[in-house]
């Protein structure tokens, strides 16, 4: 069992659950009712059910790895899951400090949920 994997893979399943419930109250419902044209409306909702479901698979992905002893590709999945989690922060961290927000780095923290599957999957992919 790689314990590295397995912490990514429990960190990842939590940060699915907190974009789940934290996301439907705090995005998704005043999304839905703001006076955004219908289609970018629905275009968005769909994104972030996309990644509800990436976020799930990734979590699922990492247990997985974590308890299949000599799978040969057990590294490269890793270090794939933790390569988009990377990317996932990235856009958090860019789109958050392009504003100009008073103290962006907490304005969307999602960035601070997102790095530590990262270093947890890249740790278990070496």
């Amino acid at each position: 069992m790689n314990g590295w994997l397995l912490a990514a893979g429990i960190t990842a399943l939590g940060v699915a659950a907190v974009h789940i419930v934290g996301g439907h109250r705090d995005v998704v419902r005043p999304l839905l009712s703001c006076g955004l044209a219908d289609e970018p409306k629905r275009v968005l909702h769909a994104v972030w059910h996309m990644v509800s479901i990436d976020l799930l698979l990734s979590g699922l992905a990492l247990l997985y790895l974590s308890l299949a002893d000599g799978v040969s590709d057990t590294g490269l999945v890793a270090w794939f899951v933790a390569a988009h989690f990377i990317a996932y922060a990235a856009a958090f961290l860019v789109v958050t400090l392009s504003v100009g927000w008073p103290r962006p780095l907490l304005r969307l923290p999602q960035w601070i949920l997102l790095l530590p599957v990262a270093a947890l999957a890249a740790a278990g992919g070496a």
